[in-house]
């Protein structure tokens, strides 16, 4: 009898190496890999992603190795705007994955037997097919973004007809009350952009997928979760990632927890925007006037140099009543009793992070799914309140969303909506819940 040799299984993963793609993805990756130490998990993203993730992201595994991919750049260029830096990495796939992929299968003799990538990459369909394998495609954002790059087409189309310069969207089920302005970038207006590209193309692919894991929860928005699971082989709501994932942990070395733990129920305000996002000046000035007025306790995470950036005199003028922090623990921060509002741009990870803390949140998006967000938190789930329609923060504005989020009945309603959300989300990750049976299959569809 001819002896076949053992071939483990090998398992490709492709990270988008911007903003907050890749984490998440290793998170799930983690996850699986823990229930078969034997598969390998080959993790393909640029040096410095790589380098970024995996220092945030300790796996403790042996079976997730990082393996970097070209960049677009010249060894030791340094990109003069990250706008370059995600241009010109664009330009350079997905011919660099698949040079990394082919280095590794030959270093290691393993083929590969499943494909997981960030859903950007529409050339997950192609790759697969040359590689003779599933693929799965995790998409990091909410269900209502996802579909409106599914029906880009039909939104070009419809939208072409309109006489308005600001027509309604309300055609898509699901959608009711929003209109174009409220769609993310490159899907019907500014659409001749390598983003947009990538975008309307994932679009298209995405129905060729294996499966679509998502970071969310049925309960977020059934009808439309109903709708993606028309448009795809298999539709798997694996969220929310804080409680079905690995979490990294760092430490709270500005001591905000023990901050926190001096301060009244609900009585104070967490402002963040992410990783990235710093407000233009006059904005930072305004939204600190405000909490200035308010005089609510505050815990500002703030990127870039608050000294210099806020108020003159400010930090001295509020004392202990607020605190300006460069890193704070959202998670922690946002399960905390004393948080009564979030002041945020409306990132998928931190509305979900609010929902589990059934916090609600003022809102003031910036650019991509942020608007649209911004108008499901406040419409669909009234669980926020959006900064005024043309723009960002002013004095009077954000006093108002101040008071009327912390201070009134309008808010205790908002919070109460936020919590019934936070027990679905509960109810999804128990034993049997959808999320848990979701996460399930995934594993399965991995690791068979």
């Amino acid at each position: 009898m001819k002896v076949v040799p053992f071939s483990p299984k090998h398992v490709a993963v492709l990270a988008f190496p911007f903003g907050t793609h890749a984490g998440p993805l290793l998170s799930m990756v983690q996850r699986i890999a823990t229930e078969d130490p034997d598969v390998k998990f080959s993790f393909f993203s640029t040096k410095i992603s790589n380098a970024k993730t995996f220092k945030l992201n300790k796996t403790g595994l042996s079976n997730i190795h990082p393996h970097n991919v070209y960049d677009g750049f010249p060894e030791g260029h340094v990109p003069s705007h990250p706008r370059e830096a995600i241009e010109r990495f664009m330009y350079a796939m997905p011919q660099n994955f698949r040079s990394a992929i082919d280095r590794v299968v030959a270093e290691t003799g393993h083929k590969i037997t499943c494909l997981i990538t960030d859903a950007f990459y529409w050339f997950g369909a192609e790759i697969a097919k040359e590689l003779d394998c599933k693929w799965v495609a995790l998409w990091t954002a909410g269900p209502h973004s996802i579909l409106v790059h599914v029906e880009t087409d039909l939104l070009r189309e419809r939208v072409s007809n309109e006489v308005s310069d600001d027509p309604s969207i309300d055609f898509l089920l699901g959608y009711s009350g929003l209109k174009v302005s409220d769609l993310p970038e490159g899907v019907v207006r500014d659409t001749e952009n390598p983003m947009a590209t990538m975008l309307h193309k994932m679009g298209v692919t995405l129905s060729q997928a294996t499966a679509v894991a998502i970071n969310s929860f049925v309960d977020v928005h059934p009808i439309i979760v109903n709708v993606l699971k028309s448009k795809f082989q298999k539709l798997l709501n694996v969220g929310p990632f804080t409680w079905t994932m690995p979490q990294h942990h760092i430490h709270d070395e500005e001591r905000c927890l023990e901050w926190l733990e001096k301060r009244e129920e609900k009585s104070v305000v967490y402002v963040t925007f992410g990783s990235v996002i710093t407000p233009p000046p006059h904005e930072l000035f305004a939204l600190a006037e405000a909490l200035e007025e308010c005089k609510y306790s505050f815990i500002w995470s703030f990127v870039g140099n608050h000294k210099k950036q806020l108020p003159q005199g400010f930090l001295e003028r509020i004392g202990n009543k607020g605190k300006v922090v460069a890193w704070a623990p959202q998670n922690e921060i946002l399960q905390h009793p004393s948080i009564g509002v979030c002041v945020t741009h409306c990132g998928w990870n931190s509305i979900l992070e609010c929902i589990l803390g059934g916090v609600p949140m003022i809102c003031r998006p910036f650019f991509g799914d942020q608007k649209l967000n911004t108008r499901m938190i406040e419409n669909e789930w009234r669980i926020g309140v959006a900064i005024d329609e043309n723009g960002g923060f002013t004095r009077e504005n954000t006093t108002r969303a101040l008071v009327s989020t912390m201070s009134s009945e309008k808010g205790r309603v908002m919070r109460k909506n936020a919590s019934e959300l936070r027990e679905c989300a509960a109810r999804e990750i128990e034993r049997n819940g959808s999320s848990i049976r979701d996460l399930n299959t995934l594993i399965h569809i991995v690791l068979s």
